[in-house]
């Protein structure tokens, strides 16, 4: 599918191969592109760091043909009860109810070595993709038509010259320094020490059964229930600890004797950060792109700092694609920067206002945000979720038409088939879609299949399992699509290949306008 003309040895260089790198090599793998990606280490770091993800990368997951050898290292992520300076419960941020409005439980909790171990094993499935572990960037020099890396390792120093570069180097990356790129700092900045526990089953029963986030002005806390046996804690740290000091097993003991005694359970990591909310000031410069920690780092409190990272690489890795196969100009790239850097803000907004919240370390202050947000509930603790938290797209490609539902993510139903229940992205595939509501008009329009066809749109037309349709109509199970248009007054939503709405029309001169308005900015 990579039908270029170019001089240089791969298409795509990935540096760094964590979670963000090997999935992007994976989504360039998919399309043929010629991948090389570098790591310095050799193996998967084997403790846990991230330990949250959501139905959008569970989706990209499932669509790369990996979410089942994933299952049994994920858990539903339940319910994070909040609890006040005096104990009290004050609210909760849950997951959306069913239908799952993308066929996946809404958030989960993984275990990440054995995740990241079948995503670099993926990746390195395609034939277009090569991987070098223990090697490391030197220096990266870039010319009109491309970009010279200078790579070592044990065998030697060598160049290799790429027409693009995708920087996944994490939160230190040395090509984010290379090309003078800095930081805008969002405002946050807290010392916290994460602890992971692997617990022994007899005491499992000893800890809160849902997670937790207890607001003690005293010492901020959260628990998370991880997958089997995993448990996590942050604790806040208050001045005048020494963060590397209370990484040690005694303190780190001293510290949970609320919930547990080194009987209890077996300490798996004990490591201090400080949780920043930093965004690169540019995502781009020349053929050069950041992704994941490197072009962002969030504080955790909703868990999307890994969710983050492949969010980037998903957008990105289908436009280069488009730009590779000369299908679209490289002007399509710079959308890159302005969907994702405006996105990656506003969560973060987002997040680090649920981290004042959490981290007030003043005693009235707490009891004034704890009766605010009773208050909020109406004098009863009220549920949030966590869907509602995370923005849709506000800029780049997207219809010009203003609606509320551009830029948000396409709903994905269960299928009925004459082989059982299928999602829609099995049933259908990914790529450029273009849905239609089973009992619209638009459904019987030669003149728009013969557009999407020309513009290489798939076209899928989707109805209700009592709904009459013709024999190119799918029976959805839930009518979770059925009610998705309704819900926003449309009749056709034009899907991107990262599950994105690019927009939605109510008729057949209205979807006729968005679709000449997409082919032309497309090219």
């Amino acid at each position: 599918m990579s039908g270029s003309i170019s001089a240089n040895e791969v298409q795509v260089a990935i540096v760094g191969f964590g979670p963000s790198g090997a999935v992007a090599a994976s989504l360039l793998g998919a399309q043929g592109i010629r991948t090389l990606a570098v790591d310095r280490d050799r193996a998967v770091y084997d403790k846990p760091r991230a330990i949250a993800l959501d139905h959008e990368i569970l989706r990209l997951f499932d669509n790369l043909g990996i979410a089942g050898q994933m299952r049994p290292h994920i858990a539903p992520f339940p319910a994070s009860e909040h609890f006040g300076a005096r104990g009290q419960l004050i609210r909760r941020i849950d997951m959306v109810s069913e239908p799952y409005p993308l066929g996946y439980t809404p958030t989960m909790v993984f275990t990440q070595p054995p995740v990241e171990e079948i995503l670099r094993a993926h990746a390195r499935s395609y034939p277009s993709v090569a991987v070098e572990l223990g090697t490391e960037l030197r220096s990266l020099s870039q010319a009109p038509d491309g970009v010279t890396l200078e790579l070592s390792s044990d065998r030697g120093t060598r160049k290799v010259t790429a027409d693009y570069v995708i920087a996944c180097d994490g939160a230190s990356s040395s090509v984010r320094r290379q090309l003078g790129i800095g930081f805008d700092d969002l405002v946050f900045d807290e010392p916290w020490l994460v602890v992971d526990l692997r617990v022994n089953a007899s005491r499992i029963a000893k800890l809160p059964r849902t997670a937790a986030q207890f607001c003690d002005p005293a010492r901020p806390t959260t628990y998370i229930v991880g997958p089997g046996a995993h448990r996590r804690f942050e604790i806040m740290l208050s001045p005048g600890e020494d963060p590397r000091a209370m990484e040690q097993p005694d303190q780190v003991w001293r510290l949970l004797a609320r919930w547990l005694t080194p009987d209890d359970a077996t300490l798996w990591r004990a490591a201090s950060y400080r949780f920043h909310a930093l965004v690169a000031s540019k995502w781009r410069e020349g053929r050069v792109f950041l992704a994941g920690d490197a072009a962002h780092q969030q504080p955790p409190f909703i868990g999307q700092g890994m969710c983050q990272g492949v969010r980037d690489v998903a957008n990105l890795v289908w436009k280069l694609g488009r730009v590779l196969r000369g299908e679209s100009g490289a002007a399509l790239l710079d959308t890159y920067q302005d969907e994702r850097s405006a996105h990656v803000r506003e969560l973060t907004t987002r997040i680090k206002a649920i981290g004042h919240v959490i981290c007030e370390r003043d005693p009235d202050a707490a009891a004034a945000r704890d009766a605010r947000i009773l208050a909020e509930g109406g004098g009863a603790p009220r549920t949030i979720t966590r869907q509602e938290i995370v923005p849709p797209l506000s800029c780049g490609l997207r219809a010009d038409m203003a609606h509320a539902v551009n830029g948000t993510l396409f709903p994905q139903p269960w299928i009925l088939t004459s082989g059982g229940r299928q999602l829609l992205d099995a049933a259908c595939g990914a790529g450029w879609r273009l849905v239609l509501k089973g009992d619209s008009a638009l459904t019987r329009s030669s003149a728009i299949a013969a557009r999407a066809t020309e513009m290489g749109l798939r076209l899928i037309a989707i109805a209700t399992a009592d709904h009459d349709q013709g024999p190119d109509v799918l029976r959805e199970e839930s009518g979770v699509v059925t009610h998705w248009f309704g819900r926003h007054a449309c009749t056709a939503a034009i899907v991107r290949p990262d599950h994105y709405v690019y927009g939605v029309a109510a008729d057949e001169p209205g979807l006729t306008a968005m679709l000449s308005g997409l082919e032309v900015r497309l090219q």
